[in-house]
């Protein structure tokens, strides 16, 4: 299991901001024929940097293979009865969408129909059976059959977690607000192809903190579809 979701490699992250237009653009394509979908803004975003960053390794590989979304899911909502807001501590587990490869790019309203599936599974039972004492034995089964899924050829892994609406924009510890707030920290085989969401300080816009091998983050960075919509690393003071 840890050779699958731990590769040694010289990883950089980078910061792109979407900004309210852009990531309502992003909605109506990600829900172009079906108006009733509807995804939040997170889901069309999550979905859309996911695309971008397979086809930046399809450019690497030369060919397709298969790719793993692994969503972080807030759990403590989802609990029966839920966890309290004023409790400390994180409860989360993954919701884990397999995307096959395919001759042809996957679209943005495929990836959301996709990743829906894959945390509609956390409004069902599930989320009691992982409390229960079969909890432990679930979990680990999961692990077993992602490890045996993909035995035969590695897959692409991208992890995606958000702060959006944790109230980090609005810490206030006597004096005042932050007028931003990043992410920082050691870059290495545990961040691997990780993209994590923040609220811009207006709460309009999002920024998404992305880490990928030089290789695939220059191929996204010159990415036209990409920059259509992103910005990269604008000013703090612009927000």
């Amino acid at each position: 299991m840890e050779s699958l979701w731990f590769t040694e490699g010289n990883y950089i992250t980078r910061r792109f901001v979407f900004n309210g237009k852009e990531l309502a653009m992003l909605k109506d394509i990600a829900k172009a024929g079906n108006p009733d979908a509807n995804p939040a803004r997170i889901q069309a975003l999550t979905c859309f940097v996911l695309k971008c960053c397979m086809a930046a390794s399809r450019a690497i590989s030369g060919s397709p293979k298969p790719s793993i979304s692994v969503e972080t899911v807030d759990l403590r909502s989802r609990t029966k009865p839920p966890i309290s807001d004023a409790s400390t501590g994180d409860i989360s587990w993954w919701a884990t969408a397999v995307v096959e490869p395919m001759g042809r790019k996957t679209e943005l309203p495929e990836l959301v129909n996709i990743l829906r599936e894959a945390t509609a599974l956390y409004e069902s039972d599930y989320t009691q059976t992982l409390q229960s004492e079969e909890g432990f034995v679930t979990m680990s089964e999961y692990c077993n059959q992602l490890e045996e899924l993909f035995s035969l050829e590695k897959p692409d892994i991208f992890p995606f977690t958000t702060w959006c609406h944790s109230g980090f924009t609005k810490t206030n510890f006597g004096w005042g607000e932050p007028i931003w707030v990043g992410h920082m920290g050691k870059v290495g085989p545990a961040s691997r192809n990780l993209t994590m969401f923040i609220e811009t300080k207006d709460g309009k816009g999002i920024e998404a903190w992305v880490t990928l091998d030089k290789e695939r983050m220059a191929i996204l960075e010159r990415d036209p579809e990409f920059l259509a919509f992103a910005s990269p690393n604008p000013k703090i003071s612009s927000l």
